[in-house]
């Protein structure tokens, strides 16, 4: 099925049982995000919101809220794609293979985006920001934000279409200082395409335009999230995804995606900031208000008939998890081919993407000594840390498998596996001062913070304990002793007041229990927490609260632990003081009047009715 619109999307995705009108009025301040919360929770369908209150234009919303709905959704391109880059990563194939890869080769004529198409229905009508739907998503959201847009720049000094970047930056409509109609905040964080070509108009003097397309064929917003080569346009992916190619023409300098519903255009001087947020993110937490790019609005284009699209983000899972899974599936191992050694890799969604990273790898550097320890496996680790986005994740556990039996997505198996063979004393690594997520207020400031890789390989070192040691039961101040899994322990303290404070409580923990290590080997992981029954309730619990929570450098301890020429380790269990900290963001959480006004929606007679 090749969509040339959204609507075309929507109607096929009715026509086959996976969508649902609403037909009730429903409000954009918290309402709608509610609704969708609700639906994707419950796995249900894509929704068209047919009556919006203060707006003429309809809104969708859980369009690729699983991955079979996304699979149908490209169930005409998807594998000519997933060709097309097992192509790209090996060429040999091509060669091999001419018939079977023709079909392939005749995809790729998609990828050539087509100027000045004859139909332009984007620009029907031109209106203003106030006739949107201003989605408010989260209580303390900062306004009225658009969640899938496709943020569209160009370099100015290599311009036109073939230099593009379109990625998925949030853009902030209403709210805080901005002057409705007339300025929106557009946010992006660190290693995305338009900090480049920002960085090249600020060092011209000149300012930025940018074009923020909504809507459109599905394929045109995956093509934004899609983490692609700098040399691959956006606009290239989105034709051969979408079997279309994609259309586009300008207006007073501006880029126009002719297929989209909307069309946001306007410029960014250099230096011109405004305040940003909150806003309510994927970690689970309020991005925080800080000042990000002011956009001049120039012009605002509509289709007629043209359909909002939006998704809510919160604590994982949320509706871009579906992205990711469609993103790893149509990438393959593209990865794996970019860094030597590396077999699997798992960002791991429970604890919000950029926080955790799984790994397997090789481990051939010393394959004639009798000891088995990490060597080729830190040489990889490396290598992620310092690829695009990978390079901002805060924990990376890596391991090697000779039986190649290991899955990186069993994420409790893994860690099983790691922390079986770890040795403390050796097998901890560092790295402080450096960047991490824009969205993680774990660190010491916005972007900054730490990481730490833990590097297991070799013999099996202990099992694993199935119930809470008896040794837990028995310490002063620290109570309420949960297992997360085996081998994990949760225990809760008093709220953190400082770090002074929290160093002096570890080194108390420390005394404890240094005189029963013998007795603790079972037992390598502690986490000091808030909440220690809610943390360990179960695996995604365990996963959000210690890697969101934690900034290593800072709140990683160890029982009887020592520094040698600058690296540190630990002849006990490893501690991570998972408990708030003052300058965490605020966790998000649903408003309960909102949760009793939709009720009705979901009742007997409601669109919803029936989930």
């Amino acid at each position: 099925m090749i969509y040339t619109s959204l609507e075309d999307c929507l109607l096929d995705l009715e026509k086959h049982g996976y969508l649902i009108r609403i037909k009730e009025e429903v409000d954009p301040y918290l309402e709608m995000a509610a609704i969708h919360l609700r639906v994707h929770e419950a796995k249900g369908p894509a929704l068209l919101f047919e009556n919006v209150k203060g707006t003429s234009y309809r809104a969708a919303s859980n369009i690729f809220g699983t991955l079979e709905r996304s699979r149908f959704i490209f169930r005409s391109t998807f594998r000519l794609v997933e060709q097309l880059i097992a192509l790209k990563n090996d060429p040999v194939k091509a060669l091999k293979n001419p018939f079977k890869n023709i079909r392939a080769g005749f995809a790729g004529l998609k990828s050539l985006p087509l100027k000045n198409p004859s139909l332009k229905p984007v620009l029907a009508n031109q209106i203003n920001v106030n006739s949107l739907p201003l989605i408010h998503h989260w209580p303390k959201d900062g306004g009225a934000f658009v969640t899938l847009p496709q943020v569209y720049t160009e370099d100015i000094t290599r311009p036109g279409i073939a230099h593009s970047n379109i990625g998925m930056y949030r853009i902030q409509l209403s709210g805080n200082d901005y002057a409705l109609n007339k300025e929106v905040g557009l946010h992006y964080q660190l290693h995305r395409g338009i900090g480049i070509h920002q960085a090249k108009a600020n060092a011209a003097g000149q300012p930025l335009k940018v074009s923020v397309f909504v809507g459109g064929p599905p394929s045109h917003t995956l093509a934004a999230v899609m983490p692609l080569p700098e040399d691959m346009s956006e606009t290239s992916f989105a034709g051969i995804l979408g079997g279309r190619r994609f259309r586009y023409t300008y207006v007073d300098g501006y880029c126009i995606s002719t297929d989209a519903d909307f069309v946001i255009t306007g410029e960014v001087y250099p230096g011109e900031n405004k305040p940003e947020g909150p806003f309510g993110d994927h970690l689970g937490y309020y991005s925080l208000q800080h000042p990000f790019p002011l956009m001049r609005i120039h012009k605002v284009f509509a289709r007629k008939q043209a359909v909002w699209p939006f998704t809510v983000v919160g604590r994982p899972p949320q509706e871009d998890t579906s992205f990711g899974e469609l993103i790893h599936l149509l990438t393959g191992d593209a990865l794996q081919e970019e860094i030597p050694g590396l077999k699997a890799l798992n960002a791991v969604d429970a604890a919000g993407v950029h926080p955790l990273l799984l790994a397997t790898g090789s481990e051939r550097y010393t394959p004639y000594l009798t000891e088995k320890k990490p060597a080729e496996l830190l040489t990889i680790a490396n290598r992620i840390l310092g690829t695009g986005q990978l390079s901002l994740a805060k924990f990376l556990f890596i391991t090697a498998d000779d039986a190649n039996r290991l899955s990186v997505n069993n994420v409790q198996e893994f860690m099983e596996f790691v922390l079986r063979r770890i040795d403390f004393e050796r097998d901890v690594h560092f790295y402080t001062k450096t960047t991490i997520d824009t969205l993680d207020y774990s660190g010491t400031e916005l972007n900054s913070g730490s990481k730490v890789v833990f590097a297991a390989y070799g013999d099996i070192k202990r099992e694993l304990c199935t119930n809470v040691p008896g040794v837990f039961g028995s310490i002063y101040s620290f109570e309420n002793a949960h297992l997360a899994m085996p081998g994990v322990i949760c225990l809760q303290h008093k709220p953190f007041i400082g770090y002074a404070n929290a160093k002096a409580e570890m080194e108390m923990l420390d005394e404890q229990l240094k005189p029963h290590l013998a007795g603790l080997n079972e037992a390598p992981v502690i986490i000091i927490c808030d909440d220690a029954a809610f943390t360990a309730a179960s695996l995604r619990n365990y996963l959000w609260v210690t890697f969101t929570r934690c900034n290593p450098s800072h709140d990683i301890y160890g029982i009887d632990s020592f520094t040698e020429y600058k690296h540190w380790g630990c002849r006990g269990p490893v501690i991570f003081d998972a408990r708030i900290k003052p300058h965490h963001a605020p966790v998000i959480e649903k408003d309960p009047v909102t949760e009793q006004k939709i009720d009705k929606i979901f009742k007997k007679g409601g669109s919803l009715g029936m989930l």
